[in-house]
């Protein structure tokens, strides 16, 4: 039985996000926990958030909360007729990241799955806020960023982009592998070259990562960094009708340079992939 955390703003992206998870696990056993997180920032419905909240105005945060989640429970329920799914409902106070780092412990959460738009974020953001504040604050579980609104579409082409640095053994890419053999998907490894040769350490981990792939088909690829990364890998990406895409985040690595180019900002150059963030156990 898996067990998946799903974030809600109670935003159509949200849902998408929830809506998406639940067909891409169709055929595995799992709880879905339904997560929203209030505090004295949030607005209550249609009003703008007050400068100082008051006890009372938290309480009828905490009402709406629940309420709004009891009717997203319904929905989905009615949307997804899966008799191996199970839908609970949190509602809790504080800030998103470290109530999600909490519940991720509490109930043992295999995958988060989050949109990376909301109802307050900007559509000039790489990812939503939330989301980056998040894969920050944990490093136990996978988290998958789901674009806007978008139809499901089962993934068959799954890259991972990687530096072979760090992240290539089975432990990091395990989430990536169940993934693509719930629908028998081909995994497109893309590196970005940035050096004449792959140093000892770097093939070392690339021998590593072929052993890992040997069941499941495959390629390698090699893309020169002729522009900034971020324009290399929506190439790569829409080139070979990329479904899904991966990659490790630890200090200092490509993800992490990724999240700090201005250039990537525009959110519509991955506005149609969902995006597979896997921790590394350092």
């Amino acid at each position: 039985m898996k067990n998946i955390l799903v974030a809600t703003d109670f935003s159509n992206n949200a849902y998408c996000a929830l809506f998406y998870a639940a067909k891409l696990l169709a055929t595995e056993p799992c709880v879905f926990h339904i997560l929203n997180v209030y505090n004295e920032n949030t607005p209550l419905h249609g009003k703008k958030p007050k400068l100082f909240s008051s006890k009372k105005h938290l309480e009828q945060l905490g009402r709406e909360s629940t309420e709004k989640l009891t009717s997203t429970l319904h929905r989905i329920v009615t949307d997804n007729e899966n008799t191996k799914h199970r839908f609970e409902t949190l509602s809790r106070k504080g800030a998103v990241s470290k109530v999600i780092a909490t519940i991720i412990d509490e109930k043992h959460i295999d995958l988060a799955v989050m949109g990376n738009k909301g109802l307050t974020e900007a559509a000039d953001i790489f990812f939503g806020s939330n989301t980056i504040r998040t894969v920050k604050q944990i490093n136990k579980c996978p988290v998958l960023a789901i674009p806007g609104q978008m139809d499901f579409v089962v993934p068959k082409e799954i890259a991972f982009i990687t530096n072979f640095k760090k992240g290539c053994d089975k432990e990091v890419i395990a989430p990536l592998l169940f993934l693509a053999s719930l629908s028998n998907a081909s995994i497109r490894v893309m590196h970005i070259t940035e050096e004449r040769i792959l140093n000892n350490v770097q093939e070392s981990h690339r021998k590593l990562l072929e052993l890992c792939l040997k069941d499941i088909d495959h390629s390698f690829h090699w893309m020169q960094a002729f522009d900034d990364k971020a324009k290399v890998i929506d190439i790569f990406l829409k080139n070979l009708k990329v479904d899904l895409y991966a990659m490790v985040d630890h200090k200092h690595n490509l993800f992490e340079k990724l999240t700090h180019e201005p250039v990537i900002k525009d959110v519509s150059m991955y506005s149609n992939i969902p995006f597979l963030i896997l921790p590394i156990y350092e």
